[in-house]
């Protein structure tokens, strides 16, 4: 990821859309490079995809279209978390479910208004930050609990869930696949779950810049801020579990465990999914929806 201004790779095979699409990005002071086809986009990735923070692709593009450039994307190592927002006219569930399937958790819909753009940008900008800062404080924090069979522990607030996630991570077989998965889990129960702070609450805060202002509110309000998150680790010869456990009154995960069409287009209301889709063998919800229960397979279990 670079240190400078975040540079997008922005793709459309329409020089008209392409320009537009840039113009909103280099107006927002994002650094841009363009291609105009699928296979100029995997051109562009080889030579500086190490430098690329986001691609904007456009999904229906004649010769590659965008799901094969994201497909493709997906078995390169050093493009595999490279986040990719899908430009799509097609916003139907299976259409969706398809761009799941090839790696694609973001979706812009055809025509889009520049703020809706920004916004998916700048999630996915945040979300490659948040990867990046926990691969690189595992190694330092979870390199004992690969030795533990069971741990237990205690959380309040977001910063104990951004300390503890890559403690936890490094119990696991593959740290690397399950760091942000599990932090999405534990932020999800302090903000969610404890906080009760609500998708539509939570849009309307992001919306506002007054997301951070409001849990520090709710942090120091008696009613949620003295509230705990349970955390409770277990490794066997066949997998590693880990059992988090807020004190809300919990929600229905159903329409979160898989991407609803409707809240395809949100910058948010995807970490349970992607959790579900890219960390874990198993995820699962428990009791009234304030106890998640997440395991993946030991090598060779």
């Amino acid at each position: 990821m670079s240190t400078e201004s975040p540079r997008i790779l922005a793709v459309d095979d329409e020089e008209i859309n392409l320009r537009i699409l840039a113009e909103h990005l280099d107006d927002a002071n994002f650094s841009v490079v363009t291609a105009s086809s699928g296979q100029a986009a995997l051109d562009v990735l080889d030579q500086e995809g190490d430098n690329i923070d986001v691609v904007v692709l456009d999904r229906m593009m004649p010769g590659m279209d965008g799901l094969e450039v994201l497909r493709t994307m997906r078995t390169r190592p050093n493009l595999r978390e490279v986040p990719v927002i899908l430009q799509t006219a097609l916003a139907g569930k299976a259409s969706i479910v398809e761009g799941i399937a090839a790696g694609a958790f973001y979706y812009l819909t055809k025509p889009f208004e520049p703020e809706v753009l920004l916004s998916l940008v700048r999630a996915a900008i945040d979300r490659r930050a948040e990867l990046h800062e926990i691969l690189e404080q595992i190694e330092d924090r979870g390199a004992g609990l690969r030795f533990m069979t069971q741990a237990r522990f205690s959380i309040r607030t977001i910063d104990d869930a951004r300390f503890l996630a890559p403690t936890l991570a490094g119990a696991f077989p593959d740290p690397d696949r399950v760091a942000l998965g599990l932090l999405e889990l534990l932020l999800n129960a302090v903000e969610h779950g404890n906080l009760e702070i609500g998708y539509q609450e939570k849009t309307r805060l992001t919306h506002r810049d007054d997301l951070d202002r409001e849990i520090a509110r709710r942090l120091e309000d008696p009613r949620f801020g003295a509230r705990r998150v349970d955390v409770e680790l277990d490794r066997s010869a066949s997998d590693v579990t880990v059992v988090i456990r807020d004190e809300g009154p919990g929600f229905d995960p159903a329409p979160y465990v898989d991407l609803d069409p409707l809240r395809a287009f949100d910058a948010h209301g995807r970490g349970i999914m992607m959790a579900r889709a890219l960390s874990f063998d198993r995820l699962d919800y428990r009791g009234r929806g304030n106890e998640v229960v997440a395991s993946v397979r030991q090598p060779n279990a």
